[in-house]
């Protein structure tokens, strides 16, 4: 089985392109500062991962069900064996050929799909981290891959991995944060519902955006537990390809970044949605370039 709509393959990986600089604009500008192959390769990845995000999560004519995502896997293992069906998926295939991607992450993120499925809770962190890992954390072990290391050291080299899980985690915990009021409103609750219960603070209390001093209290504690994660992604950058330093230190400042802006709107996150301004992002990449150099 081919391709429905030929395409060749600097196209393909075009169209990811677009895919990730119209949904993912502070990522984006991180792989904006690759070299051509790896940002081509980071683009795929990222398309079939938004693509995969928007089975569960985004504007379908039919709703998305466990058969889906079953065809979904069955079409990323005709991709991994060569055997695209769509543009994008030629990318990715391409993309296959070039660097030791594994399969199994991404059949991980589909299983973080099918948890969208079946629940929109979660009692504890533990859960929660299941989560992270498959739908982000699983992410930066396919990163990873097409970064590769400066090392042959194979302590070093899980060291680094560990931290590239760490990192998508980091933002997955961020993303979680940031769209809080979004995901309410369509009857989603993923901070864990032991800590609300820490904090006295109600599933009810946050489905009708109450600010007070106890979320407060509950948003420093997430908070501070995310930017652990961006601390233990940070430890493992000096050990990735120089030219992939300066562009994950970019996505690291920039996403831990939006912390920043979450605690400076007052933790309003239910009426305000937190981002980085243009201008303040790209002040962030001398500084994130100088952390590339001495890292």
């Amino acid at each position: 089985m081919g391709i429905n709509q030929p395409v060749s393959i600097s196209q393909a990986y075009e169209i990811c392109r677009h895919i990730t600089a119209k949904h993912a604009k502070t990522f984006y500008l991180g792989s904006m500062l690759m070299a051509k192959p790896k940002r081509n390769a980071i683009w795929a990845i990222y398309a079939w991962c938004r693509r995969t995000d928007e089975l569960v999560d985004g504007i379908q004519f039919q709703p998305t069900t466990f058969q889906t995502l079953a065809d979904w896997e069955s079409q990323l293992e005709a991709t991994f064996t060569g055997n695209p069906t769509v543009a994008p998926d030629l990318a990715l295939a391409n993309t296959v050929k070039n660097y030791p991607l594994s399969i199994e992450p991404f059949k991980d993120m589909i299983a973080g799909m099918r948890m969208d499925l079946e629940c929109d809770r979660y009692q504890s962190f533990e859960e929660l981290y299941l989560y992270c890992y498959r739908v982000a954390g699983t992410v930066g072990l396919m990163s990873a891959a097409v970064m590769g290391f400066n090392t042959t050291d194979s302590t070093l080299i899980a060291d680094s991995t560990e931290a590239a899980i760490a990192l998508g985690i980091a933002m997955q915990l961020t993303n979680i944060l940031r769209d809080i009021g979004e995901d309410a409103q369509r009857g989603r609750i993923y901070l864990p519902l032991d800590e609300l219960a820490q904090f006295g603070y109600s599933e009810a209390d946050l489905l009708n955006g109450v600010v007070d001093d106890r979320w407060i209290a509950l948003m420093k504690f997430q908070i501070d537990r995310a930017r652990e994660f961006y601390k233990k992604a940070e430890a493992g950058i000096s050990f990735l390809c120089h030219d992939a330093r300066w562009p994950v230190w970019a996505s690291l400042i920039l996403y831990r970044n939006i912390l920043d802006v979450i605690e400076r709107n007052n933790y309003q996150v239910f009426n305000e949605r937190a981002f980085v301004s243009k201008p303040r992002k790209l002040l962030t990449l001398p500084w994130a370039w100088l952390r590339a150099q001495t890292s």
